[in-house]
């Protein structure tokens, strides 16, 4: 038996009750487990909605080249020479720099209409986009070679 010392000097042959410091492994290893579980379920949905980000910022930038493109038509009355009349950089580079996640390229360019793809660059978190290539014509039809039209889609058509 243990005997615990008082105020006084005297002992007295109480037990002092213990007071756990710090946490046990067990529990240490039920949070660990936790976390491990959230992160694989949210990592996959994060990298879904950076891929997502990503691929409307390609749709805005393939509106804005058709919008550039009917410009060209209205001074020049033909599509004949739109990808040459572009400033170096706008079909490859991203806004801003960085890594490139799409490539633009003019398809189909004829005097009466064109055609503007982005296709995901091989190597990028992109390449596995569910949308697969997007596409917009001289006619403001909008496509997309996967995917089902509820998340590829973009815009409407005029």
């Amino acid at each position: 038996m243990e005997l615990a010392s008082t105020a006084t000097g005297k002992r007295s042959s109480r037990r002092s009750p213990r007071r756990p410091r710090g946490f046990t492994l067990i529990e240490l290893m039920v949070v660990v487990a936790i976390v491990a579980i959230l992160a694989a379920i949210a990592y996959p949905s994060y990298q879904e909605q950076v891929r997502k980000s990503r691929r409307g910022q390609v749709k805005v930038d393939l509106v804005e080249l058709a919008q550039r493109a009917e410009r060209f038509h209205s001074v020049n009355n033909t599509y004949e020479g739109f990808e040459a009349s572009l400033a170096t950089g706008d079909l490859e580079s991203p806004r801003g720099g960085g890594t490139v996640f799409y490539t633009l390229a003019i398809t189909e360019e004829e005097a009466a209409e064109f055609e503007i793809a982005a296709t995901p660059a091989s190597g990028s978190p992109q390449a596995i986009d569910r949308c697969g290539v997007l596409t917009i014509n001289s006619a403001g039809v909008r496509t997309h070679s996967k995917g089902n039209d509820d998340e590829c889609q973009f815009g409407s058509t005029p």
